[in-house]
């Protein structure tokens, strides 16, 4: 159930209606920015909603299940609000987002809230963008308490895996850029495959404080898991810590870390169950 004041509720029974859609979105870094679907901005609460750089939702989907709600909202790409290059930097990944309707003629009035939930997956076509709202349900929907798998659980270096990342962490400038996804750095000597799976954060630069994950290392070489959103540059500072693979073996030969390991590789998999359920149905036949 939606509560809204008397005066918005009669507004919406009368028989002419002045309606306006806002969004705002919070970015993790507490940046506040607002839209509207009207053809002039508003100011609510103090937050400036922009009508210039308005988006197109879709059906806004709830149900009483307690399934996922389904919404996507897609938008131009707007210099002075959201830039392509934050977009690929990341600076929207998980930002809160809340969709409401407002009388634009009578502010006071209050709002009805539409649908609060974060952003998921964004993609970029042709100076546009589309993204996924995932209502607060979406929580419900995850695994919650460890599980058994195969490969390690832990992130390196958190409180589960306890491996002290200062001594596989090394700092560096970029030597050369081959692209915006792979540079070099002749401070990375390590052998081929050292770095894979780790992560650069950068400490100066035009991407300074952001993270990006390593998709391959070879030869002083790093390629990273996606571009950046800007310009990798000569001179510009990283911090790079070590790739885990999660495997037993990775955690007793690279990071002597083996009594920490949170994995169950010798727990049969479903693969050895039906192979086992398979060989017993057949002597079952055969009796």
């Amino acid at each position: 159930m939606r509560i809204i004041s008397p005066q918005l509720e009669a507004h919406f029974e009368g028989g002419l209606t002045t309606l306006a859609t806002c969004w705002k979105i919070t970015r993790e870094d507490t940046t506040e920015l607002g839209f509207t679907d009207h053809d002039q901005s508003l100011t609510i609460d103090s937050v400036d909603y922009d009508s210039l750089a308005g988006f197109t939702p879709t059906t806004v989907e709830n149900k009483s299940n307690m399934s996922v709600d389904n919404l996507d909202i897609e938008g131009q790409v707007f210099p002075s609000k959201i830039t392509e290059e934050d977009l690929l930097a990341g600076l929207y990944d998980y930002a809160e987002i809340e969709i409401f309707i407002v009388n634009y003629e009578d502010l006071t009035q209050g709002k009805l809230v539409v649908k609060r939930g974060r952003l998921g997956e964004v993609t970029l076509n042709s100076q546009m963008f589309q993204a996924e709202v995932r209502g607060l349900t979406q929580h419900l929907s995850q695994t919650i308490g460890d599980v058994f798998s195969p490969s390690c659980r832990a992130i390196l270096g958190d409180s589960k895996c306890k491996v002290a990342l200062a001594g596989f962490t090394v700092s560096g400038t970029v030597s050369e850029v081959v692209n915006n996804q792979t540079f070099k750095a002749t401070v990375l000597t390590e052998a081929a495959g050292w770095y894979t799976g780790g992560e650069v954060e950068w400490t100066s630069g035009n991407n300074d404080g952001r993270k990006i994950e390593v998709k391959e290392f070879a030869s002083t070489q790093a390629v990273l898991a996606l571009p950046m959103g800007k310009s990798i540059q000569v001179g510009d500072g990283f911090d790079i810590i070590a790739g885990c693979d999660k495997t037993r073996e990775t955690c007793q030969s690279k990071f002597s870390n083996i009594i920490n390991f949170r994995g169950e590789p010798d727990v049969p998999g479903t693969d050895k169950l039906l192979t086992t359920a398979g060989t017993l149905d057949k002597t079952n036949r055969n009796e």
